[in-house]
């Protein structure tokens, strides 16, 4: 399935090129080209009857993808057999066809075209199965720091978008390697390592002095490791193999004591044969060990690639993420949602808290206004009750000064009473001393004349004397006033 995957990849450039329009239809004719040259690579004997055959109700116009995907399932990836076949011939051919119409670099490009062929390799590698092929921001900084990694100079790229297709990643490696002042052979070195560990599942690669099972001697050897075999040649250009060691359940590796003048060794055993290696130095014994480790257990598991599964930890990796950026998008929406409510809450407690503090403000003011009149009522009493009180006070004092003035008026009384008892008595004094000097005289008056003139004096004496008693009961006032001057005149 991994193979059929790929092979897709490939061929869909591969039509997509043939269609200069870009309307998603190839003629016939350079379909008949395609098929015929995907035979010849894929080691698949051709039909040109069957092509015929397929297209027979074609005649009127071109062939759309989904047209010609029937027969390139049912006629040549249904019948791609593994390992009968080279890759990279598959590879050149489905390059030269989309390279001649998309990849036109300017004259400052730094890579070759055999780069560019492999990093289009790599590219589609890491790519998903979704058409058109784009890559993720992150699978395109993971490869440009595994091309990195071998340079000494850091290859990245300011900001790749997102969905970048492969022409556009080609043009971004061209100028970060030019603006870098990166040669095209380091960078050639650097692609060919990472497209050989990533397409070519390479797990590793370099000298290693190996034992000789016959004559038992040391000889130096190029290692290649991949997942379920580890091969051996006479140098690095891998033409002369000289063995191959194979990697099944009955195989594992262990870490070996100095011996034979040999340090930091290490053997691979298998069910017949154990093979003893000795590394350069205890780093790289440690991750040649690990690496072979790596290799049972992708044998042991069924695959064969280490950066197929780790692309697929990346993929979970990114779905995880953008699962769990769904969920804090999602958690996020509800909590706004359950921020807008709790504000609606907070805006309706608010408004309640508001109501309430109206209602207690007009309580306030309904109790300051009921006890302002309850004041104002208490002072409209106690002026009042005061105004009372001074008008009582007011009253007694006026009581008591008419008390006064009745006493005084009693005392006036009684003393006019008393002073009228005085004059009264003086009065009787009076008329007595009057009538006794009367009596005197009248007695004077007798003895001296004791004529007839003399009586009839004392009778007139006598009748004027009645007749100031009768004005006397007559006008008690004026005989105050006559009493007074008489007194007067005492």
């Amino acid at each position: 399935m991994a193979l059929r995957a790929a092979l897709l990849k490939r061929i869909w450039y591969a039509f997509t090129s043939l269609d200069t329009e870009d309307s998603g239809k190839v003629s016939k004719s350079q379909l008949k080209v395609l098929s015929h040259n995907l035979h010849s690579v894929l080691r698949i004997p051709h039909d040109p009857a069957a092509l015929e055959r397929h297209f027979s109700d074609d005649d009127d116009g071109p062939v759309s993808s989904q047209g010609y995907m029937p027969y390139l399932n049912q006629f040549i990836l249904d019948k791609v057999t593994e390992g009968t076949f080279v890759k990279e011939e598959v590879d050149e051919l489905c390059w030269t066809l989309c390279s001649k119409k998309n990849y036109h670099p300017d004259a400052h490009r730094v890579l070759s075209n055999q780069d560019a062929m492999r990093l289009w390799c790599l590219f589609n590698f890491l790519a998903d199965d979704r058409y058109p092929l784009t890559l993720v921001p992150e699978e395109a900084e993971y490869l440009l720091r595994k091309i990195s990694s071998v340079m000494p100079v850091e290859l990245t790229c300011v900001e790749l978008e997102d969905g970048l297709s492969v022409w556009s990643f080609l043009n971004e490696v061209n100028a970060a390697a030019a603006s870098r002042g990166v040669d095209g052979e380091s960078i050639s070195v650097a692609v060919e390592k990472v497209y050989r560990e990533m397409v070519g599942n390479m797990l590793k690669e370099g000298y290693l002095w190996k034992k000789g099972n016959l004559r038992r001697n040391w000889t130096e050897r190029w290692f290649c490791l991949k997942p379920g075999s580890l091969s051996y040649f006479t140098s690095e250009d891998c033409r002369d193999c000289k063995g191959v060691i194979e990697m099944d359940q009955n195989c594992c590796v262990e870490v070996l004591s100095d011996r034979d003048g040999k340090r930091c060794m290490f053997c691979v055993k298998t069910l017949n044969k154990t093979f003893e290696i000795s590394a350069p130095d205890s780093r790289q014994r440690q991750e040649w060990i690990t690496a072979i480790q790596t290799s049972l257990r992708l044998s042991a598991e069924g695959r064969v690639s280490l950066h197929e599964e780790l692309k697929e930890r990346r993929r979970e990796l990114r779905e995880e993420r953008e699962r769990r950026r769904a969920l804090r998008a999602e958690e996020t929406q509800r909590l706004l949602e359950l921020q807008g409510e709790r504000e609606e809450q907070l805006a309706e407690l608010e408004l309640l808290k508001e109501a309430q503090r109206q209602a207690q403000v007009s309580l306030r003011q309904e109790e300051q206004r009921r006890r302002s009149q309850h004041e104002e009522l208490q002072k409209t009493l106690q002026r009042q009750l005061q105004e009372a009180q001074e008008a009582r006070a007011n009253l007694c004092a006026e009581v008591a000064v008419r008390d006064l003035e009745a006493e005084h008026q009693q005392r006036r009384i009684k003393e006019l009473e008393d002073l009228h008892h005085r004059l009264q008595e003086a009065l009787e004094q009076q008329i007595r001393a009057r009538q006794e000097e009367e009596t005197y005289r009248y007695t004077q008056t007798r003895y001296a004349q004791r004529h007839t003139e003399k009586n009839r004096e004392t009778e007139r004496l006598s009748v004027t004397l009645k007749g100031s008693s009768a004005l006397k009961l007559k006008n008690p006032q004026t005989h105050l006033t006559h009493i007074n001057i008489i007194k007067v005149d005492i």
